[in-house]
């Protein structure tokens, strides 16, 4: 039992002193300046920087907005030393504050809009799909959530005079159903460069919830350099249902999915981009009269997003888009059609 208690204390020691060694690498940063990197915060050294780096903490803001228990637990750091290397690059990013809503106004002048190809939808949201938003599109399948998605991945490359932001689309595959032949086919009737197209799309195949988020982690650099205007997820609730069942796993599921949407309104926020994310649904047997059909991801889901459209398959190439919840845009519904050309009136 004493041999016991002595090899259990000298592991604990060897802990402390490990995590002592890490707070002194970080301690041994550079002067702080003007055009500040992550690296030249007072208290983070080469080391330091390498690690908040590979812990997706890349640039000020994103260490200015974190929380000190996160920090100090994904690099492995001490809460105190977390700490002070969040305020320090607080001091020289802004992190917002309070503004008078007429700055606020003038800040939103910024939002760009992408056409959906149909005018009766882009009246439903006031010109089109928002950046700096989460637009939600739920309904059964062949309903047009998908064939909507390729359609704004064409549409947002259109310079802004014709219902685009001259930008690129990341596309997050998690249901094997992206068809660059049906992107094809719709920028061909567009009588678009089809290859060029294509191009400027850029695919990442889900296999599970995990790397559906890390996929979105790694997609900061691609961002940045190719220009992304609009990220699509197909579908985002898809892989969360598969891997977590039953009610004891609802919790987690629901905190996990919470923090990508999250993530994802981050992204929004900071790039200033559109997101369009596709919805599964089920159905509610308590429902007696009426449509008993729901969205999946419950209210995380539905506080997350900020637009939300229940698409329903009509007569033959009739789809119709019912606008539930907007922070600013009232309820009401729009026709449209799903042809070999893509989405119109």
């Amino acid at each position: 039992m004493a041999i016991d208690f002595l090899h259990q204390q000298k592991g604990d020691d060897m802990a402390y002193q490990k995590k002592q060694k890490d707070d002194e690498e970080f301690s041994a940063g550079a002067k702080a300046g003007e055009g500040m990197t992550v690296e030249d915060l007072p208290g983070v050294g080469p080391k330091g920087a390498q690690k908040l780096k590979q812990a997706g903490y890349e640039d000020l803001m994103s260490i200015a907005t974190a929380s000190a228990g996160t920090l100090a637990s994904v690099c492995e750091i001490g809460i105190p030393t977390a700490e002070k290397i969040i305020n320090a690059a607080r001091d020289k990013v802004d992190i917002g504050g309070y503004k008078t809503a007429d700055l606020v106004l003038e800040k939103r002048k910024d939002i760009g809009k992408i056409t959906t190809g149909s005018k009766s939808l882009d009246a439903l949201l006031r010109g089109g799909l928002e950046t700096q938003s989460i637009t939600e599109g739920y309904g059964a399948f062949s309903s047009g959530k998908s064939q909507l998605g390729f359609q704004l991945s064409i549409n947002v490359q259109l310079p802004k005079e014709k219902g685009g932001l001259n930008g690129k689309c990341l596309f997050i595959d998690c249901e094997a159903t992206f068809r660059p032949e049906r992107i094809q086919q719709m920028a061909e009737a567009a009588g678009l460069d089809a290859k060029k197209i294509l191009k400027n799309i850029f695919v990442g195949k889900a296999y599970n919830s995990d790397h559906q988020v890390l996929l979105l982690e790694k997609s900061k650099d691609l961002i940045k350099e190719q220009g992304i205007k609009l990220i699509i997820i197909d579908s985002l609730t898809a892989h969360f249902r598969a891997d977590y069942t039953g009610r004891g796993e609802l919790n987690p599921r629901q905190q996990k999915l919470n923090k990508f949407i999250h993530k994802l309104q981050n992204f929004a926020d900071t790039y200033n981009l559109a997101v369009y994310v596709t919805n599964q649904v089920m159905a509610r047997p308590d429902i007696m009269f009426g449509d008993p059909t729901t969205h999946v991801g419950g209210h995380v889901v539905g506080h997350g997003t900020g637009v939300r459209l229940y698409l329903r398959k009509s007569k033959q190439t009739l789809r119709i888009a019912r606008l539930i919840d907007s922070p600013h845009l009232p309820e009401g519904e729009a026709v449209f059609k799903v042809t070999e050309k893509g989405i119109e009136d």
